[in-house]
């Protein structure tokens, strides 16, 4: 049930979880004017008071703590992936509105019920990624639906390194089911051409585990033998509602690291995106008009980038803002249901060697307005 009186003024946030992820967040939401964090939890209850004390942030405790805080409003979700649907579940129960990290859930079912539950309790739901707020990929959107490359064809993604065994010193997670490249890294780029194309039709994939077993190679526990659940190497291929298509390809099997190759080819030119996993980049474009131009080396035109600064967190002050004026947040819950549907059929699409068809779709995703700045005061926080 959400409050009967309508609250003024900056929203209150508890974060769930305190790992690794938890400090950009915690250095970006303690810095934007129009949130207040409140509480930092985490099952390791020394770990959420380090860096509660680290941020400057005045409590920590339990997940069932940050619940029952009646001043906290909002739910940053930062879990395992495993338990996602779990946590936020439990938020809306208690009353707030939840930004969960990427993915909304590893299931379409545990998924729906969160989205389902936040409808009929009047909460909103956000998801990550929200880097693609950030000035890079929102120039590059502006880019493209000016018409720099005219009318969008297709688009090539790459994402591929050695994996996160080599630097996390708590990786199985990571190569668990429902996860490896395709629901960690794959949200990023599967996200970012759902902004620029809309809803995806069909996909259809191959993927494959290059090891059976993996070991840890950071941290105390360096050495440490573990089985490897989900493909390690997942190669899609995307068809949209609107005609575009798109080829992706999600590994942790390579030795060498390539990231953040975003392509998008119209008929007039070719866009390079800013990786997706961050907020800011190069955006640049090309137009080989002549026969000259198309058999030498391509030249590139870097467009104007402005000159902003900030991070992860984003989505959760945009939804913030949204509590306090209406409407749905640009990273919605939606919006993050889709991604995780594709992501699900790409799976079963492994499993069947066949193309499937999406079930799900998702509203056209609007550009931040102009100027959007996170650390304005829009709700009178600094009054």
């Amino acid at each position: 049930m959400t409050n009967q009186t309508p609250r003024t003024g900056r929203v209150g946030v508890g974060l769930i979880g305190a790992g690794m992820i938890s400090d950009t967040y915690l250095d970006n939401l303690t810095s934007f004017p129009d949130v207040e964090v409140l509480m930092v939890s985490d099952r390791d209850v020394p770990r959420a008071q380090a860096q509660a004390q680290k941020h400057g942030v005045p409590a920590w405790g339990g997940a069932d703590d940050v619940l029952a805080h009646p001043d906290i409003e909002l739910v940053v979700n930062l879990t395992i992936p495993a338990v996602h649907a779990q946590v936020s579940s439990a938020a809306i129960a208690a009353g707030k509105h939840v930004w969960s990290e990427k993915p909304l859930g590893i299931t379409r079912e545990s998924a729906r019920q969160v989205l389902d539950d936040a409808a009929r309790a009047g909460l909103l739901v956000g998801v990550a990624p929200d880097t693609l707020l950030g000035p890079g990929f929102q120039t590059a959107r502006r880019a493209i639906e000016r018409g720099d490359i005219g009318v969008p064809l297709s688009a090539q993604t790459v994402f591929q390194y050695p994996g996160p065994d080599l630097f996390h010193p708590n990786p199985e997670f990571l190569f668990a089911a429902g996860a490896g490249p395709l629901f960690d890294i794959g949200p990023y780029y599967l996200t970012a051409l759902a902004h620029l194309f809309g809803s995806y039709a069909t996909v259809a994939a191959v993927g494959v585990k290059g090891r059976e077993t993996r070991r840890v190679q950071a941290g105390d526990r360096a050495g440490t033998e573990f089985v490897v659940e989900a493909p390690t190497l997942v190669q899609a291929i995307a068809s949209f509602t609107g005609g575009q298509v798109a080829q992706n390809l999600f590994s942790f099997d390579s030795p060498m690291a390539r990231m953040g190759y975003v392509e998008i080819t119209g008929t007039e030119g070719t866009l390079l995106v800013p990786d997706p996993n961050l907020f800011g980049g190069a955006v640049r474009l090309t137009h080989p008009v002549t026969l000259a131009t198309v058999q030498s080396e391509t030249e590139w035109l870097d467009v104007p980038v402005p000159d902003e600064t900030y991070g992860r967190g984003a989505g959760a002050l945009d939804l913030a803002r949204c509590i306090r004026g209406g409407g749905e947040p640009i990273a919605s819950g939606e919006l993050g249901y889709h991604v995780l549907d594709v992501m699900a059929s790409i799976e079963e699409s492994i499993a069947s060697g066949q193309t499937v068809r999406l079930a799900s779709s998702t509203a056209p995703v609007p550009l931040l307005p102009e100027g959007w700045d996170p650390h304005e005061d829009t709700l009178g926080a600094g009054a």
